[in-house]
């Protein structure tokens, strides 16, 4: 965890933004714990705490008009309620109102005591997202208070911020402290860090106001611009972020390019050898990006160079060629990969390819305990030469020799700390290893020059030949007991498939009840076949013992939420289904559909949607329906700029955005290009004071 400097409360008025937390009225050393937690620890950091979205309970909708898909606030009066045990325990609890139609609620983790409440005559103010269920339109684990039988429901003024939060710090208490710290906001002249006359000549509304719109909006404020991260206060925001980033990338390059790094050219014999070996050729633009790579490699300084391909473009032999030339070299080579299924994947490559010409790989997961991991910490530190691993190669008592290469895999599900913590294992005073990262998701060049502003980016832009493409079609949920008697003829046929449940939200449980509903379905429907099940609440080993059960074939169906979408590959798996699939982005609905099609028999993938479509979910849909190019699709995203991210995940190349959106945001690049080059070179001290506001460490990620 980066540690910051805290301003004693006594310069609050300096500088009100640098004042600990503790010295607002109300925080105690255990809200300031909580709160700590969440990375906020000075009363900017609050300022800076942006909501992740908004609700509207200033209006009570009808039961009648309620649209699946969308959250909204109802009032009614309980009319049945049901207690079940199918599967697992659950509340139904069904509400009635004028408008003479019925809403059921559902809830998977109740009590006896909130489960005597509901009773029937009771009247409920309800607020949630509305769904297609069994019966109708239904509400998973609405927010929910009881009214008194006379009294008129009263309703908010304004619209209300939702914030990221913590457990043990409710959100009505952290908008309490969040008001607290926004009424030490100094004027606007003394908060603005970007130079004036760049603020006038792209139209850039003040921080202040930014700042006090997004998290108080007027009773007026246009909800549907909010929503989509559109409205002028969150663009100002979104600028300022995007700026940040893209001056601490730039200062981060020019850091590591001071430093020095092992020339790795060796004698090319374990690499002929490899290519000989090979039960293919490489494609033209393997060659071409893989001899990218081995000019970085013999150069005395670092090298910071993304790899770019489509799923199944062939990244990870172009990383071997790379290990091997760190090899001949006498150096060690780590890889890391975010997940174990996706690392368990590169160590099976790597020994396939690498053993075989006398260079042992070694292994170094969370799951490699006792014995295993001490064997295999001394392996490495006695210069075992390549190391294949997860997160577990950061951590403490893991000891390198003599490292000169690290390869990153999914970069974007790391942060920058993560990256640098890596490196640093192979730091020996000036020197350190060189760096290369890769990514299955094809981005655009504006957004590659901003996502990895410290990288060097090269593409493989060609499929190798044979590759079947994955043949899709967009179904409405309506028909989905068709979908469903399609995967019982495919399972019958011996085949396997993946449903996979897209529910967006921000907690992790509501998507894995999404799932375990679906598993209940398809179990009753699909008779006679085993259904797994996978998500994110489960432990990574009982995740791990579900994937090996569906690769083995024991599993017909695997129903699972996008842990999937980066890192399996189970060749008899040739049908995907993709629930709710209008709402995500194309990128991420591409790197679904390339866990599909990696074996000889012809595959399919099936985007379930919740009609009525809106313009843009009808436009990703037929992308989808009309090619299998990654970068076609990435650059349709971008265009686009609907919802969901071209980068796959709210965590880019190097932070975490708040409230930027690469896709949505991506017309602010240019004019961030143009305010970062002249603020490195004329506003060095503002600009380290804005990425001390928005990521903080400025010395770490300066000194990189």
């Amino acid at each position: 965890m980066v540690t910051r400097t805290v301003r004693p409360a006594s310069a609050v008025d300096a500088d009100p933004g640098l004042t600990p937390v503790g010295a607002l009225p109300g925080v105690g050393p255990a809200l300031a714990a909580s709160l700590a937690r969440l990375g906020l620890e000075r009363v900017q950091d609050l300022w800076f705490h942006l909501p992740l979205r908004y609700e509207d309970k200033t209006r009570i909708t009808a039961i009648a008009d309620l649209r699946a898909g969308e959250r909204a606030q109802v009032e009614g009066v309980v009319e049945a309620v049901e207690r079940g045990f199918r599967y697992r325990p659950q509340l139904k609890v069904a509400i009635g109102d004028a408008s003479r139609q019925t809403l059921l609620l559902r809830f998977f983790h109740f009590n006896r005591a909130q489960a005597e409440q509901l009773l029937p005559g009771t009247r409920l103010l309800c607020y949630g997202e509305a769904r297609h269920g069994a019966q109708g339109l239904e509400m998973v684990h609405p927010n929910y208070r009881r009214l008194d039988e006379a009294a008129a429901a009263t309703v908010d003024e304004a619209l209300s911020p939702v914030y990221p939060t913590t457990e043990g710090l409710g959100p009505k208490r952290l908008a309490g402290v969040i008001g607290k710290a926004l009424a030490l906001l100094p004027p606007a002249a003394q908060l603005e860090l970007i130079p004036p006359e760049w603020c006038a000549r792209h139209g850039l509304t003040s921080l202040r106001d930014a700042l006090l719109y997004v998290h108080r909006p007027p009773p007026d404020a246009h909800l549907g611009q909010l929503m989509l991260g559109r409205h002028p206060a969150q663009q100002r925001l979104a600028f300022e972020e995007l700026l940040t980033q893209h001056l601490s990338l730039k200062r981060m390059r020019a850091a590591v390019r001071q430093r020095r790094a092992p020339q790795l050219g060796g004698t090319g014999e374990l690499r002929q050898r490899l290519l000989a070996g090979l039960a293919f050729r490489l494609t033209a633009a393997q060659q071409r990006v893989g001899e990218e790579v081995g000019r970085d490699l013999v150069q005395p300084r670092p090298m910071l160079r993304l790899v770019q391909g489509d799923v199944g473009s062939g990244k990870t032999v172009v990383a071997a060629l790379a290990a091997l030339a760190a090899v001949e070299s006498g150096c060690q080579v780590a890889l890391m990969a975010p997940t174990e299924l996706l690392a368990e994947q590169h160590l099976r490559n790597f020994r396939h390819w690498l053993q075989p010409l006398g260079v042992e790989v070694e292994w170094l997961a969370g799951k490699v305990t006792g014995k295993a991991r001490q064997r295999a910490l001394a392996r490495v530190a006695e210069g075992a030469s390549v190391v294949v691993g997860t997160h577990a190669l950061m951590q403490e008592g893991v000891a390198f020799a003599r490292l000169g290469l690290v390869i990153v895999d999914e970069q974007h599900r790391f942060g920058v700390q993560q990256r640098l913590a890596l490196r640093d294992k192979g730091r020996d005073g000036d020197l350190v290893p060189h760096q290369l990262v890769l990514t299955a998701t094809p981005i655009p060049r504006t957004l590659a020059m901003s996502a990895y502003a410290d990288l060097d980016v090269s593409s493989i832009d060609e499929l190798p030949p044979g590759r079947t493409p994955v043949q899709t079609v967009a179904i409405s949920n309506a028909r989905r007991i068709e979908v469903i008697e399609r995967i019982h003829a495919a399972c019958r046929e011996g085949r396997q498939a993946y449903w996979v449940c897209t529910l967006i939200e921000e907690s992790e449980q509501l998507r894995a009840q999404a799932a375990e509903v679906a598993h209940a379905e398809l179990s009753a429907a699909l008779a006679g076949f085993r259904v797994g099940l996978i998500h994110g609440r489960l432990k990574p080993k009982e995740k791990q013992a579900v994937m090996d059960a569906f690769k083995a074939g024991e599993l017909a169906v695997l129903v699972a939420t996008t842990v999937i979408e980066v890192g399996v590959d189970v060749p008899n798996a040739s049908l995907m289904v993709i629930e709710n699939s209008e709402r995500l982005g194309l990128a991420q609905l591409h790197q679904l559909r390339g866990r599909v099609g990696r074996g000889e028999v012809a595959s399919n993938c099936v985007l379930l949607y919740q009609p009525p479509l809106g313009q843009l979910a009808r436009e990703r849909l037929q992308v989808m329906r009309d090619t299998n190019d990654g970068f076609r699709i990435a650059e349709k995203d971008l265009e686009l700029r609907g919802p969901g991210e071209v980068l796959g995940t709210r965590q880019t190349g190097q932070l975490s955005f708040r409230i930027a959106d690469l896709a949505r945001d991506a017309h602010l690049l240019p004019a961030v290009q143009q305010v970062g080059e002249y603020m490195l070179a004329e506003y060095p001290r503002q600009t380290t004071q804005l990425i001390e506001r928005w990521i903080g460490g400025a010395a770490r990620y300066a000194h990189a």
